[in-house]
């Protein structure tokens, strides 16, 4: 999995919002979660009601680890998408790097129609991600450059 947390501005997570609800409208599916690949929920949007969203999104992160186990066994490096199909209800994931596309919908939905917006949702969301990997790697640059100015003296000084 990833070490590293995601870590994003106000404006980028309100943005991860909009896509998601403009997805979860356009495929008329049921809800919609961005899960980062440890089981995380990063944002939710939809009809909830009693759903567990914690473990829906725990059990999708270890559903993609499971049948990356088995694309690696026949040669693939992972499934970048998974869909369950059950009489009322159907899920589709589509694996985004570190996170996890979950759209949950019903009758209401096709998957082809739920494949289709996810494909657009998936570019937008790679853009947002971009941006926050960009920062995440300047905000590292920044740090080391903060304590590269810290000495053995200065750090002895602390445990006098």
């Amino acid at each position: 999995m990833t070490d590293t947390p995601i870590i994003m501005r106000e404006q980028q997570y309100e943005q991860i919002n909009a896509v998601l609800e403009r997805l979860r409208t356009d495929s008329s599916a049921r809800v919609v979660f961005l899960v980062d690949k440890n089981g995380q929920p990063i944002a939710v949007r939809g009809e909830i009601g009693d759903l567990d969203t914690t473990g829906l999104a725990s059990l999708a992160a270890g559903n993609v680890a499971a049948t990356g186990g088995m694309a690696r066994l026949i040669g693939e490096k992972e499934f970048p998408t998974l869909s369950h199909e059950g009489e009322r209800e159907s899920i589709y994931i589509s694996v985004l790097g570190r996170a996890l596309l979950v759209v949950v919908f019903d009758e209401r939905s096709s998957l082809g129609l739920v494949k289709l917006r996810v494909r657009q949702a998936s570019h937008d969301l790679a853009v947002i991600f971009d941006e926050i990997a960009r920062e995440a790697s300047t905000r590292t640059a920044n740090d080391l450059s903060a304590f590269a100015e810290i000495t053995d003296e200065d750090i002895d000084s602390l445990f006098r």
